[in-house]
């Protein structure tokens, strides 16, 4: 098992199915120019594979505010079904924890939707904790 930044469109098309299952309105033949886009603005998608293939994905960015200094914000965080309970989501987050650090990032955040309980209690568990509440508006373009 290894955990490495996706640097091909390849390696970006492996983790399309773990991804698919967290961004379920995402398509596949969208997939590689979107995660490009948002590699030009400092994205990173992470992903674990074993011999079967990739299991598990992370999509991050660092960045600097006010708020929090400088920081790591994972955008997107997901294990196969098929590998869920199996430890790879703690060894991602290990990693992504590692990589902060070494980028010298004071802090990770990341957000989960409310209708994720299995998720909120794995990131609990792992040492996160209940910052506050994101709120959402969508505006006519």
């Amino acid at each position: 098992m290894s955990i490495r930044v996706a640097e091909t469109d390849a390696e970006i098309a492996a983790c399309f199915p773990v991804m698919h299952q967290l961004r379920t309105d995402l398509g596949e033949s969208e997939f590689v120019s979107r995660v490009r886009e948002q590699v030009s603005h400092g994205y990173k998608l992470a992903f674990m594979d074993e011999e079967t293939g990739v299991v598990a994905v992370a999509g991050f960015r660092t960045g600097q505010n006010l708020a929090w200094g400088r920081f790591l914000y994972v955008d997107d965080l997901v294990v196969s079904s098929a590998r869920r309970s199996h430890g790879c989501g703690a060894k991602m987050l290990d990693w992504l924890r590692a990589y902060a650090i070494s980028a010298s990032c004071g802090q990770l955040h990341l957000d989960s939707g409310m209708q994720r309980p299995d998720a909120h209690r794995f990131y609990e568990r792992e040492g996160m904790f209940k910052a506050g509440f994101h709120f959402v508006e969508t505006l006519p373009l």
